[in-house]
């Protein structure tokens, strides 16, 4: 996930999503199809293993009173993936996406390296993943629903390995907002590492190709989004 704005990060601290999905027909996609479907093609073809699902983007983000609120609509991964690689040229909407902020008992955040196969190879950052279908409950995106999968899906955890934080720190940094929920593990870090290590070894097809502990700012690494650091930055100073 990348940013061609160079917005300086604002964090709202919330209590509550209010994400709606509503049918929309998202002018990008359609007037840039044959665009978007051949640049799909040739990404594919860098990594085989990419697959053009349906996914969740955002609308209308609107922040007050401990809230977040906003619609989201269906789309394709390949409009998804074209409008990211393109710059985000569309400005009107916007990637939300949860994560889960696994924190160790030492005080310790556990972060996963992305995969080589993967459309994020290299990057490091905390469990998560851009909305879909499985999200969606009723007419709600399902954000805290949608941090337990992925969670569990990249590291093996689940919701009785860590207990959730009641707030969200919603981390906005131009077309992205990462709703960001911290998971207090009762294991210290490299207990939680040598853990999801563990797992990774049993899947065949693993998301993750390393886990990386982050105490303070000298474990910071470049391939760290903007939205990453800065919420660590906050955690870390307060600490």
């Amino acid at each position: 996930m990348k940013s061609s704005v160079m917005t300086p990060p604002a964090i709202h601290r919330v209590t509550t999503l209010d994400l709606v999905v509503h049918p929309f027909a998202w002018p990008f996609a359609q007037q840039r199809r044959a665009e978007i479907d051949a640049h799909f093609a040739a990404r594919q073809r860098e990594r085989p293993k990419l697959w053009n699902g349906r996914v969740l983007l955002g609308r209308d983000a609107r922040f007050s009173g401990g809230r977040l609120a906003a619609s989201f609509f269906e789309t394709d991964f390949a409009s998804f993936l074209a409008w990211r690689d393109w710059g985000f040229p569309d400005h009107s909407v916007f990637n939300g996406f949860g994560m889960g902020a696994l924190r160790a008992s030492d005080g310790a955040f556990v972060l996963g390296e992305m995969g080589e196969h993967t459309a994020n190879a290299g990057r490091v950052y905390f469990p998560s993943g851009t909305p879909d279908l499985d999200d969606i409950n009723g007419d709600v995106l399902d954000i805290p629903g949608s941090v337990a999968r992925e969670l569990e899906e990249e590291t093996g955890l689940t919701p009785a390995d860590y207990r959730c934080d009641p707030h969200w720190h919603c981390v906005v940094t131009g077309p992205a907002i990462a709703m960001i929920r911290i998971l207090d593990a009762d294991m210290p870090g490299e207990a939680v590492r040598s853990r999801i290590e563990a797992n990774l070894k049993q899947q065949v097809h693993p998301e993750l190709a390393a886990i990386h502990l982050v105490r303070d700012s000298s474990d910071f690494r470049p391939s760290m989004p903007r939205f990453v650091t800065a919420f660590l930055e906050q955690q870390l100073a307060s600490a």
